[in-house]
């Protein structure tokens, strides 16, 4: 049950790209619709489910929320820079890293030594996965080395925002429910502040609350899942998401992809899937 509550998060957070492309905006509108959608999902999972917010929850919930803003409205910028089927898993590699050590070596929770090896392939065969699914043919000769500078350079502060979120929740021990609300008025103050002076509240930012309910569903499994079976594990199994976003940026969205880059996207896409299977072995 567990793993497939740590699922979820992936084919919820592995269609945001693609819905918040088709409802259009800057990275800025994007971000703020998609915080306020998580507000309305933290609000509605407060009045259902009645978690007990106490100061550390507040604390801890806020900060988390600031961190995720960062690192989201980067993500976003990053995308207008080198598109959704590069970006995506390029983040993904990235916050895997960051997320799968933060859980072993913060956390201790590879306790044994095929924990170690599982961990370590897993980890492994996600990350290479990530490499070939964002690698690009000719990318000097397209003229795309200038956008690639810029896109990298804000992947690594959406990374590091990323690796706050995640890491600031697990080391509090925060109750999953409880957390949500204090989480989602951290994301709409730092997605308030990074918007000053974007013209960031127009139709497109309505439009994008609909990302925000849906980041909602999948962060609430994600803390779920977290609790059950640990952050390096259920973050690496959230990311399995990033197959649906490459596959869908290239036949939804239309990002045109030479024969190399299909090929090696689908080699990535059979790597990531196999981490995710080392992953669920482990547990």
């Amino acid at each position: 049950m567990a793993i497939i509550i740590a699922l979820i998060p992936a084919l919820a957070w592995g269609s945001i790209g693609l819905v918040s492309a088709k409802l259009g905006g800057n990275a800025y509108q994007q971000t703020l619709g998609m915080t306020l959608g998580a507000l309305i999902f933290g609000v509605g999972t407060f009045l259902v489910m009645h978690p007990v917010l106490d100061a550390q929850v507040w604390a801890l919930g806020i900060l988390s929320g600031l961190f995720w803003s960062l690192g989201q409205s980067q993500q976003f910028q990053t995308m207008k820079y080198i598109g959704v089927s590069m970006t995506v898993p390029m983040s993904t590699g990235m916050q895997l890293v960051t997320n799968t050590l933060a859980g072993a070596l913060l956390f201790h929770e590879w306790q044994s030594g095929k924990d170690i090896s599982l961990g370590l392939l897993a980890m492994v065969l996600l990350v290479l996965g990530a490499v070939l699914t964002s690698r690009k043919e000719n990318a000097a000769k397209n003229g795309g080395q200038t956008e690639f500078a810029k896109g990298l350079r804000t992947l690594i502060i959406s990374t590091a925002g990323y690796a706050g979120y995640t890491i600031v929740v697990n080391a509090g021990h925060l109750d999953a429910t409880a957390v949500v609300l204090p989480q989602a008025v951290g994301m709409v103050v730092g997605a308030s502040l990074f918007s000053i002076g974007h013209a960031a509240v127009n139709r497109e930012t309505a439009k994008n609350v609909l990302t925000g309910l849906l980041w909602g569903t999948g962060n609430v499994f994600m803390l779920l899942a977290m609790s059950q079976i640990g952050l390096a594990i259920a973050f690496s199994m959230s990311q399995m998401g990033i197959v649906i976003s490459t596959f869908g940026a290239i036949f939804l969205l239309g990002e045109r992809k030479t024969h190399k880059e299909m090929t090696w996207i689908t080699w990535g896409s059979l790597l990531i899937i196999a981490g995710g299977v080392v992953l669920g072995i482990m547990k």
